[in-house]
């Protein structure tokens, strides 16, 4: 908006504000939130309070990002137009950002801080959210860039985790899955129930469901109460009390069931020994062990029965032969003994090897320390403090860094016997689940854990840049002695410039009293030349004459001889002056001298230094 020229010619007018207690406390809050939100114009002292509050209010506009076609150009101690107009431009913004509270330009103008709080208070507030979003968006914005083009170690390493996990999912998908066994047969009966339906369609796939020896109250309760199928229906009604009725009836049932049914192979409704095995409820490892068993105990049984039968020979035979047996056990069990033995043998030298070399590093860093030691005694001890409590940063924010990794580790085994447990789990219950859901949870929390664990490392990286900084900022000898030679230059330059502007006051003071006294011999001269011819005329006025010059030369003779007692106090200073200098500068050749020899004693320490590093490198 454009300000009419009457308005800018017009002498600045002042507007009717209230000076009330009240007043002053709201303009107080006003400007304490202006500051609190990051406008710090508002502590200056020179401006006036219209000044710091519509600036303020411009500022937080401006901060609010809000899409308005206003051009809110704030400018200090601006005419009475264009105040004008830059109230009207804020108080019609206003409404377009949705504020609460209504604002007229007069109480703006009239510095109405009673209606201005409440609106400033909204602005503030509306400017620390936006800017807080702003923050948010841009340290997501920075890290999603990193990640982009940069990968951590960690990164890496959990690719190939994923890799290998998803091939393993896949792997235990394939050998698990669901495979048909047996198909109910065209002819037979008809199931009525849907219990049957569903046990007869878990027979099918391998899966028997029904009573079990270690399930509990409950689970016996309802195997009592399930409906049999019409072929069964007298044994349920029966309701067998004890644990072996009900398992009876159980494979009754399920024998039952299987009787409808023939194995998916070519030889449909044949029954093989497996699926005997599987009818009867027993696995085929544990036949095939009970049958050993049972071989085993009957040859024995049938030997010591019938020991008259067999002869001597075949009795002997028999003792070898066990001897033999026992002997091979004690031999396998010598071999492994001696191979333990050897194994722990190689691990005792190892440990005293291991001994010998931790005995010989910690005499190396004994004498290291002894020697440092020796050092820091003659070094500065704010020096050392300040270094030694970086060092210490330092080395805590290394255990940190380890401890994490250690926890990321622990965290990572952790998981793969999760993972274990798991396919152990699925092979030994054999239930279906869905592995997917819980590696897709497991993964996102993974990934939660991740994101932490990059925004701790860039605080660390941070903390660990600050305290790189602080120690470059410690200057080392080099530099200081370097400093040193740049302040002796300057101060040779100042010293030099200083005599110099000495002298030319020197110099000006004497040519001005040579000035001073030489105009007062022109002006003597010139009322002697003036007076004489008067003087001459008579006696009386020669006598006179004569009498003034007399006390003009008296008063000459008296300033010449102040003049040459000031002289020789000023000799006298010279000379005592002198005398200092020259001690002075005997002081300096002395401190020259010692700077040098120190110079010298810290270039054979440095070099004693070096030695020691490389020897104990």
């Amino acid at each position: 908006m454009g300000v009419p020229r009457g308005q800018e010619r017009q002498a600045p007018q002042e507007v009717e504000t209230r000076e009330d207690e009240e007043q002053n406390i709201k303009l107080t809050e006003i400007l304490e939130l202006l500051v609190a939100a990051g406008y710090f114009r508002a502590r200056i002292k020179g401006l006036s309070p219209f000044d710091k509050v519509v600036g303020g209010m411009t500022w937080c506009i401006t901060t609010c990002s809000f899409d308005i076609d206003v051009d809110l150009l704030f400018q200090e101690n601006s005419t009475i137009g264009q105040k004008i107009a830059l109230t009207e431009k804020i108080v019609s913004v206003l409404p377009k950002m949705k504020c609460p509270h209504r604002l007229e330009p007069h109480q703006i103008q009239g510095l109405d801080f009673i209606h201005i709080f409440p609106v400033v208070q909204w602005l503030v507030k509306r400017a620390i959210e936006t800017r807080e979003e702003m923050g948010d968006y841009v340290r997501s914005y920075s890290i999603s860039q990193f990640q982009k083009t940069h990968r951590l170690p960690e990164d890496d390493e959990f690719m190939q985790r994923k890799e290998k996990a998803l091939k393993t999912v896949t792997d235990i998908f394939e050998v698990y899955k669901p495979q048909r066994k047996y198909k109910r047969q065209t002819g037979a009966e008809e199931l009525l129930d849907e219990e049957s339906k569903v046990h007869a369609t878990l027979l099918e796939y391998g899966r028997r469901y029904g009573f079990s020896r270690q399930a509990g109250k409950t689970e016996q309760a309802e195997d009592k109460k399930a409906v049999l199928p019409p072929g069964l229906a007298a044994a349920g009604k029966a309701e067998p009390s004890d644990e072996d009725d009900l398992q009876a009836a159980e494979e009754l049932r399920i024998k039952t069931l299987m009787t409808g049914m023939a194995a998916m192979a070519t030889e449909e409704g044949k029954l093989t020994a497996s699926t005997v095995g599987q009818i009867v409820g027993l696995q085929s490892d544990e036949i095939k062990q009970i049958v050993s068993e049972y071989a085993e105990k009957q040859s024995e049984l049938s030997a010591e029965e019938r020991p008259e039968r067999l002869g001597a020979a075949q009795q002997h035979r028999r003792k070898v032969a066990s001897l033999n047996k026992q002997i091979l056990q004690k031999t396998k069990l010598l071999e492994e003994l001696q191979a333990k033995y050897a194994d722990l043998q190689e691990k005792c030298t190892k440990a005293k090897e291991a001994l010998t070399e931790v005995k010989s590093y910690s005499e190396k860093l004994d004498k290291e320390l002894a020697a440092l030691e020796t050092i820091e005694s003659q070094a500065d001890s704010s020096v050392l403090q300040s270094l030694r409590a970086l060092v210490a940063m330092n080395e805590n924010l290394k255990s940190q860094e380890q401890e994490f990794k250690a926890h990321c580790r622990e965290e990572m085994e952790r998981l793969q016997q999760d993972i274990e447990t798991l396919k152990a789990e699925a092979a030994e219950d054999g239930e279906e689940q869905e592995p997917n859901k819980i590696i897709e949870q497991q993964y996102k929390a993974e990934k939660e854990k991740l994101q932490k664990i990059r925004l701790l490392l860039a605080r660390r990286n941070r903390e660990i840049a600050i305290l790189q900084r602080r120690i470059d900022e410690v200057p080392s000898r080099a530099e200081l002695t370097q400093y040193q030679k740049r302040f002796i230059e300057l101060y040779s330059q100042v010293s030099a410039t200083h005599k110099e502007t000495k002298q030319f006051f020197t110099l000006y003071n004497t040519l001005d009293d040579k000035k001073v006294y030489l105009e007062k011999e022109v002006n003597l001269l010139n009322s002697i030349h003036d007076n004489f011819h008067q003087a001459m005329a008579s006696s009386g006025s020669r006598e006179q004459f004569l009498r003034q010059m007399e006390q003009i030369v008296e008063g000459i003779k008296q300033n010449r001889m102040k003049m040459e007692k000031k002289k020789q106090e000023n000799k006298m200073r010279r000379d005592q002056l002198n005398d200092e200098y020259l001690e002075l500068l005997e002081k300096q050749r002395l401190y020259f001298k010692t700077v040098k020899e120190f110079k010298e004693e810290c270039r054979k320490n440095e070099m004693l230094l070096s030695k020691l590093k490389a020897s104990s490198s």
